[in-house]
């Protein structure tokens, strides 16, 4: 038994204490695991609610209203009759508004209104009960006007609405999370099944992760009460844990087998795993951590969750890989192997395809890099025309009736879909001073040009001392025609309105009120994002490889990786490529959370294939090789488990192109494109290519940085006569 004293880092303390006490380590997982599920299970999630979220002008607004105590709201829906031919709409209406009144579940049916063209009519209507479950209760009544679209060939006649919009959403999503769910972990177990050959090696990191991620939403549940969550988070933390859960797993297998193939022992092997990999691992683990912490400048309840998320998902992954995994891998042996696949299970991995390549790019680093940097400068190059846009109901399923039908009645009856909300405060709004800036109110809107619209809607609170006053705006929800008219509406009509209110507060929210405060939030913020991120990751680099090259380095490489998938991300979204394909409508823009998000997720995730490879460089330059020969071991002995890694990665994220929303599609694409080029291009041959140009100045460090804590690494064991050298790594 390795003596404690030569033992040295955290990592590998942790798993030569796992390793002696395997069954205790083993069952302390499986009990923390369990402990979270019942803490999950007793406390439950606390939901992010309009109290919590907003920005702005609006956010303040929509507080004022979660505050006033105004009734819950039933679900509202909406029936447009438009005009196909020179057909009479008179009849049709009289029929949808008998039709309504006598089905249950329909009450406040509203007399008919025309649109200004006098070309659409729509009956407005509410589905009785519970709002949250009104989609339950829909169904009947959309039969009902499909009968009498039915009936009326020469007609438009659709529903659309709160509760068929939310069984819309709720049919497509769960429809693409049962086939995410069906799809992620075999395709996974597959991956690895090729790269390891043995079923055992392989089930060991999907078992892992999928523990991770279930012990990670457990303690949400308790997060959740300092940072409340938000629906989308669990199948962010799904997509982020399993990809990372995997990959760090990976890395200390391949590296553990890969020492008994040298000869080492089964406790020096893992000894070496941990005091290399398992070290790997924990700084990878914190830059990612840190990385999401990045979203917490925002002050954005949904970013603020998907941080607190992302960095539990994380931190149990690395947990579980320094601790559990040792104890297993010491437990199982050789038999980590077992259950060879034939055909798959190969006893040598030359990687000769990688070394081929490492070849070239070593005996012309200038060129290579030349070429590696033209190629990710093409493909970034499209984001120089990155525009931004807020998330709307065609994002969800653009050829879907309720979709087309939403976006016809926003196009003739603005001010019923997406309205501008003046919301007042007084000590009370039932007053002569409040009736008469609402006349102003009216006033303005006929004299706007077409930029506000008819008609004005007034609900007062049961205490009377806040008031909502709804009126259209012209265009789209985010459009420039949408946003000139609330800038109308906010500079000018309010202050010259309601703003006369002696004590009164008047403030302006809505869907195109959200987006444009959302978007100034973020423009706000997004500096020290990027300063946190960036400042935070170069420290630990600094600290862990002793020097500023390095560091500098790698956040270069992966800012080239973000701006590469950025421009990708423009190419396709924005400009409108792939369309058929991937099942989307551009909306002209990308979601306005996709760019930040996509940085501290993608420049986490950069940094677990940088400070992998990085510290197999730094082996070899510690035993004194020369620079090429450092980077030609330490790429090519890590560029099977790199492929392995990235495959998996790209796997999982492309699952997520195949749900419905634009945004995950967005995600799933560019995570997917973002870790393929950075496995391939940045770690392939850029990197290769500038560490061997660098030369010594890679490990430059400045003589007053001196006092930085100096990080040994293991040397691989030595064969032995004794023990002959087994070959037990398959290929990836």
């Amino acid at each position: 038994m390795e003596n404690r004293e030569n033992v040295k880092g955290i990592a590998a303390r942790v798993a030569i204490w796992s390793a002696r006490h395997r069954v205790l380590a083993i069952l302390g997982w499986i009990v923390f695991v369990a402990a979270t599920v019942v803490l999950s299970g007793m406390i439950g999630t606390k939901q992010a609610d309009e109290g919590t979220a907003g920005h702005g002008e609006s956010g303040d607004a929509d507080r004022i209203i979660a505050a006033a105590g105004f009734p819950e709201q039933p679900a509202g829906e909406m029936v447009l009759i438009q005009n196909r031919a020179e057909s009479d709409r008179t009849a049709a209406s009289a029929e949808i508004t008998r039709v309504l009144g006598t089905t249950t579940g329909v009450t406040d049916v509203q007399e008919p209104i025309q649109s200004a063209d006098n070309r659409s009519t729509l009956i407005s209507f509410n589905i009785a009960g519970d709002p949250q479950t009104a989609e339950e209760r829909v169904g009947p009544v959309m039969d009902a006007v499909a009968k009498v679209q039915a009936a009326h060939p020469g007609l438009y006649i659709a529903e659309a609405g709160s509760a068929s919009a939310d069984q819309l959403v709720t049919e497509e999503l769960e429809g693409g999370l049962n086939r995410l769910g069906m799809l992620s972990i075999p395709v996974t177990l597959g991956i690895l099944l090729v790269a390891f050959g043995a079923v055992v090696a392989s089930f060991l990191p999907v078992l892992l992760a999928i523990m991770s991620v279930v012990a990670a939403i457990g303690l949400m549940a308790a997060a959740s009460r300092f940072a409340p969550a938000v629906d989308e988070t669990t199948h962010v933390m799904l997509l982020i844990g399993l990809a990372v859960g995997v990959d760090y797993c990976l890395f200390y297998i391949r590296r553990e087998r890969d020492e008994r193939r040298r000869g080492a022992d089964p406790h020096r092997a893992l000894t070496i795993a941990a005091q290399t990999s398992g070290r790997s691992i924990w700084v990878s683990g914190l830059t990612v951590m840190i990385a999401m912490a990045g979203m917490y400048f925002t002050q954005d309840v949904v970013f603020v969750s998907f941080a607190t998320g992302t960095i539990l998902v994380v931190a149990t992954a690395v947990l579980g890989s320094l601790t559990v995994l040792p104890a297993l891998l010491s437990a199982l042996g050789d038999r980590v192997d077992a259950i060879k696949i034939p055909g798959l299970y190969r006893r040598n991995s030359d990687g000769r395809v990688w070394n081929a390549l490492l070849n070239v790019v070593l005996a012309k680093p200038l060129i290579s890099a030349i070429v590696a940097v033209a190629a990710l400068a093409a493909l970034a190059y499209p984001a120089l025309d990155l525009k931004t846009r807020g998330q709307g109901i065609q994002d969800v399923s653009p050829d879907a009736p309720v979709v087309q039908t939403f976006l016809a009645i926003s196009e003739s009856f603005p001010s019923k879909t997406t309205p501008a909300q003046i919301v007042v405060k007084d000590d009370s709004v039932k007053s002569a001073e409040f009736d008469k800036a609402v006349a102003g109110l009216e006033a303005a809107v006929q004299g706007s040009g077409g930029k506000l619209v008819e008609p004005i809607d007034v609900d007062v609170n049961p205490a009377g001392n806040v008031a909502i006053v709804s009126v259209g705006l012209a265009g789209k929800e985010s459009d420039s025609v949408a946003v000139d008219a609330l800038n109308l509406l906010r500079d000018k009509v309010v202050p010259d309105t309601f703003g006369r209110i002696d004590g009164a507060t008047a403030l302006v929210t809505g869907s195109t009120a959200g987006g444009v405060d959302y978007n100034e939030q973020l423009d706000k913020t997004l500096p020290l994002v990027f300063a946190f991120v960036l400042g935070l990751a170069f420290i630990l680099l600094l600290v862990s490889f002793r020097s500023v090259v390095v560091a500098v380095t790698g956040l270069l490489l992966n800012l080239l990786s973000v701006a590469a998938c950025y421009g990708m991300l423009v190419y396709v979204f924005q400009w409108g490529n792939f369309e058929d394909q991937l099942g989307f409508v551009s909306g002209g823009g990308i979601t306005n959370w996709i760019p930040m998000f996509l940085f501290v997720i993608l420049f986490g995730l950069s940094m677990d294939y940088h400070v992998f490879v990085v510290s197999r460089i730094r082996e070899g330059h510690d035993r004194g090789l020369p620079t090429r020969d450092a980077v030609r071991e330490g790429i090519g002995q890590t560029a099977g488990v790199i492929t392995s890694a990235a495959v998996v990665m790209v796997a999982v994220f492309a699952l997520f192109a195949t749900l419905p929303l634009t945004a995950t599609k967005e995600m799933g694409v560019g995570l997917a494109v973002a870790v393929l080029l950075d496995a391939t291009i940045i770690r392939a041959v850029l990197l290769p290519s500038v560490m061997t140009m660098l030369g010594r100045a890679n490990w430059w460090l400045p003589k007053w940085l001196g006092w930085l804590p100096e990080i040994a690494h293991e040397p691989p064991a030595q064969v032995t006569p004794e023990r002959p050298e087994r070959e037990l790594i398959p290929i990836s």
